[in-house]
């Protein structure tokens, strides 16, 4: 039995995925296997490699977003999930906004991201 659960996020970008984990200080690796229970593995694009026996992985679905795989027992083990998760979506946001705000040719802009 697995003790992987999925869920639904509205990550679309990989790149400002992986950069906004890096920005966390978590070390990513794509196309790798995402750590769970008792040696269990599965495959995804992205993975965030935790401290301790288990990671947060991320796999696109055929619509272009993301779902979150994880064991997310094993990962409250050590972590606050709910606080990481968070944290994670947050950085994700802000940084998914900049990005955008810079393809659209408005780098020269004065934008200010105020984050509560």
């Amino acid at each position: 039995m697995s003790h992987f659960s999925t869920l639904r996020t509205k990550i679309t970008n990989a790149e400002v995925l992986t950069s906004s984990l890096n920005d966390l200080g978590i070390t990513t690796k794509t196309e790798a296997d995402v750590r769970g229970y008792n040696g269990q593995r599965i495959r995804a694009d992205i993975v965030a490699v935790l401290d301790g026996d288990y990671d947060l992985g991320w796999s696109r679905n055929s619509d272009g977003s993301f779902d979150l795989i994880a064991d997310l027992w094993g990962v409250a083990k050590k972590h606050n999930q709910t606080e990481l998760i968070n944290s994670i979506n947050q950085k994700y946001a802000v940084n998914q906004t900049l990005a955008e705000v810079k393809q659209r040719g408005l780098q020269n802009a004065n934008v200010k991201l105020v984050v509560h």
